[in-house]
């Protein structure tokens, strides 16, 4: 194991085959002294060593008493020693000699009692440092010990990397007495795959030095892991010795690691397919994802199946499935591909079983089933299935289907497999399949019921939009609107284009802050009223203020206040004039074709305004006169938003987008509005894979001009004679333009209105008459006040005036402008 050593073990000796010259030896560690006395106890032999440890050099000390040199001198303990000297010819023990430099010195010594030729008495003495042969003692009983009582196995080899010394533990490890190991080598212990290895590596660290730690090998003999270290033995003084070996039997936690690991990949599997998961909202993506996640971390091959109303956002059923419904597969994954595993696997295919089938027993208990013989994958679903056939084919030998269940009901089936190459599955995948499928279901359930309520509110929401939009005399449009891709909910997107009297046209686009039901039924509530507000002729900023006002009626509680956007958009054919105002909404584009003959797109610089709701800032109309053949845009902000991208940026992408060079040059403005709205739409198909977005409203106008003589105005002093001129000028234009069975009644109307501006006004009369899908006739004067209808009585001269206006036109209305009031009716062309 990694931050394992072998222990250290010092010069002891022994460890070689052979004394050599050149090599250190135990003696060499203790240093043994050799000292020969006489019978009187006088020096005969002092030798080097006994120098080395004494300090006393020879000349010093021979023919000299050997009490001289006793730190006690000759006192009780040396008489005991010579008694048991003479007793039992040796003796053993310690004594303290003193150092030529004054010091004591403690030393081990073993004294022999020898005689000579002439039967003279000779003491022959070996002494030893004390705290050395301690040193070596306690070095020895250290190894000893670590030997008999380690767990690990422990051996040690000389430099011919054969066995010298092995511990039980190792003998165990290789179930081989120790004695067949001493002077081998490991080529006659282990098996020669093994064998090769373990000589290059003893033979690196005796090379070099460096310790090998932690090595993981295979058992010899069977199944299991070894840890094995080496390192080299060298001397105090760096000689070579050999090496040693450690050895750990690490099977139990190899085998705790891999169940660890094991249960970390399924840990982090379950959180991968649970934010794979987490964002999707179809049934068919979250099939998919499920399937491919699977593969290859769990099974070789995956698929999901749904009944029907769980593919199809239906309602579940709530009695026991019939026999022969199949299943639907809406997600599939596989390790490899080919016909074999289309035949298993394909995406969209019905999968049909019987009720006792593996597949028909599993839907009906919930219960997950496991199939690991030919035989029981051939009964998963019908006798003859080519699907399971295909299997077979593709070495399948372990499949698992596991219901995918939510609320209590079985929405479908998860089959994985595994083929040759990987183990059969056993109960730790079943359980973490079956929370795969757990969790998988909960999220399945809510895509269906998403599904369900999305397509709930996009009914309502394209059934409150309009159906059928006009197009007015010089005014040509284009419209699309585009749900919220998936994932998102549907949102308050809206569009509008209404009639107004004398030919002219509102274009209106509005945004409802939020999603689902409620937005769309307050972007209802909003048409309606907008809708209700342009029957009035009112200015768009006054529209807006007005429909500001009406915020709190649109809201479904209290505590969900009303914010929206919009922007409102008044055009008159007749003078090429629009007029526009906005509430915190993007601003509208005009494209217009410059003299070179390409097209250009600009934003229109709108006052802001607030979004509606939010009050506190006023409204402000904007003018201006277009250009004829010029094209209006009004879009809601799901066309140019992007993440990570200002809106500014959005909306210089869109007017990229929609100019254009001369015919001929890329790219190319499109010819037609309805191309044009095809080309802007199909740019979020891009961004759809990257990112959800908005639900967008998008409504193109091309404004031009009335047809040459539609039109004619005048414009009279407030003089008696006005009345007379304006009859005159009325009936010659009917005339000209062939609608003499409207002159009676025109003449009588507008001499009507004429005579109620001259009376009351005091200034200017204009008359302007407009000939479309109608005959518009229009009456101005400087004065604010709108006429009332009123009652006239029987000897009253006037006040009939308005009575016989609202009587004989088929619409009439007033119109507040900068300098006065317009009054207006419409009668029906013949």
């Amino acid at each position: 194991m990694p931050g394992w050593v072998t222990y250290p073990i010092r010069d002891v000796g022994g460890v070689s085959t052979g004394p050599s010259e050149g090599v250190a030896s135990i003696l060499d560690t203790l240093r043994v002294g050799t000292v020969m006395l006489d019978g009187n106890g006088r020096i005969l032999l002092w030798n080097p060593m006994t120098e080395e440890i004494l300090g006393w050099r020879a000349e010093q000390v021979i023919g000299h008493r050997i009490q001289d040199f006793l730190e006690d001198g000759y006192g009780e303990g040396e008489r005991k020693r010579d008694e048991a000297l003479k007793r039992e010819r040796r003796w053993r023990g310690t004594m303290n000699i003193l150092h030529s430099a004054g010091h004591r010195v403690a030393v081990e010594g073993r004294v022999s009692l020898l005689y000579d030729t002439a039967d003279r008495p000779v003491v022959l003495a070996n002494i030893v440092e004390t705290s050395r042969l301690r040193s070596v003692e306690h070095d020895l009983a250290a190894l000893d010990a670590l030997f008999a009582s380690s767990p690990l196995g422990i051996a040690l080899f000389d430099n011919d990397k054969r066995f010298v010394r092995v511990n039980d533990a190792l003998a165990r490890l290789d179930q081989l007495p120790p004695e067949q190991h001493i002077g081998k080598e490991v080529g006659e212990v282990f098996p020669p795959w093994m064998a090769e290895e373990v000589s290059a590596v003893q033979s690196t660290v005796l090379e070099t030095g460096e310790p090998v730690v932690d090595v993981v090998m295979p058992a010899p003999d069977g199944p299991g892991s070894r840890s094995v270290s080496y390192s080299r033995l060298t001397s105090d003084k760096g000689e070579v010795l050999g090496v040693s070996c450690v050895i750990m039997d690490i099977t139990e936690r190899r085998e705790a690691l891999e169940k660890i690991e094991a249960a970390r990949e399924r840990l982090a599997l379950l959180d991968d397919v649970g934010v794979g998961l987490a964002d999707r909202f179809d049934v068919t993506a979250i099939s998919q994802a499920l399937a491919s996640s699977l593969v290859p971390r769990l099974a070789d091959y995956a698929g999901v199946m749904l009944i029907g109303a769980a593919a199809h956002g239906g309602d579940l059923p709530d009695i026991e499935l019939l026999t022969g419904t199949p299943l639907f597969q809406l997600g599939v994954a596989a390790r490899e591909e080919g016909p074999t595993v289309n035949r298993m696997l394909r995406v969209g295919q019905d999968v049909p079983f019987l009720a006792d089938s593996f597949f028909g027993r599993t839907l009906a208990t919930g219960v997950p089933h496991l199939a690991s013989s030919p035989r029981e994958l051939l009964a998963a679903t019908y006798p003859g299935d080519p699907k399971m056939q295909a299997a077979l084919d593709l070495g399948v030998h372990s499949l698992m289907a596991v219901p995918l269940r939510a609320r209590g009901v079985v929405l479908g089936l998860l089959v994985v497999s595994r083929a040759e190459g990987r183990d059969q599955f056993n109960r730790d995948d079943i359980a973490l399949a079956m929370e795969l499928a757990d969790r998988a279901g909960i999220s399945l359930d809510n895509a269906r019921l998403y599904a369900r309520e999305r397509a709930g509110a996009l009914m309502l929401q394209r059934s409150l939009l309009p159906q059928r939009v006009p197009e007015p005399p010089g005014v040509r449009v284009a419209y699309r609107y585009v749900p919220g891709s998936s994932g998102t909910e549907v949102g308050g997107d809206w569009f509008d284009v209404i009639p107004l009297a004398g030919g002219r046209v509102a274009f209106v686009v509005g945004d409802v802050m939020g999603h689902g039901l409620h937005a769309a039924v307050t972007m209802g509530r909003m048409r309606t009223a907008v809708r209700t507000l342009a029957g009035l002729d009112l200015p768009p900023d006054e529209l807006l203020r007005r429909v500001n006002d009406l915020a709190d009626d649109f809201v479904q509680t209290p505590d969900e206040p009303l914010i929206a956007t919009c922007v409102y958009a008044v055009y008159d054919p007749s003078t090429r004039r629009c007029s526009l105002a906005k509430a915190g909404h993007p601003p509208p584009l005009l494209l217009t074709e410059t003299a070179d003959g390409s097209w250009e797109a600009r934003s229109l610089d709108l006052p802001s305004g607030a979004p509606l709701g939010v009050g506190g800032v006023p409204f402000e109309s904007y003018d201006l006169e277009v250009v004829e053949g010029s094209v209006l845009i009004l879009y809601t902000d799901g066309l140019i938003e992007a993440r990570g991208e200002d809106i500014t940026e959005g909306i210089d992408r869109l007017c990229a987008m929609l100019s254009g060079g001369p015919v001929g040059d890329d790219p190319e403005t499109p010819a037609t509005l309805e191309e044009a709205c095809d080309g802007v739409i199909g740019d979020l198909d891009g961004r759809t894979a990257a990112q959800p977005i908005d639900d967008v409203a998008l409504l193109m106008a091309k404004l031009g001009g009335l047809p040459q003589g539609s039109a004619a105005s005048w414009t009279f002093p407030a003089e008696s004679y006005a009345v007379r001129r304006a009859r005159e000028v009325v009936r010659r234009t009917l005339r000209e333009w062939g609608l003499e069975p409207l002159e009676d009644t025109s003449v009588l109307l507008v001499s009507e209105l004429v005579t109620n501006s001259m009376r009351y006004a005091h200034g200017p009369i204009g008359v302007r008459m407009v000939r479309g899908s109608s005959l518009l006739v229009e009456v101005s004067d400087p004065l604010p006040d709108p006429p009332r209808e009123r009652s006239a009585l029987p000897d009253d001269e006037g006040g009939r005036g308005i009575r016989l206006v609202a009587r004989e036109a088929r619409r009439w209305g007033t119109r507040h402008g900068p300098m006065g009031k317009t009054v207006w009716f419409e009668i029906a062309l013949p």
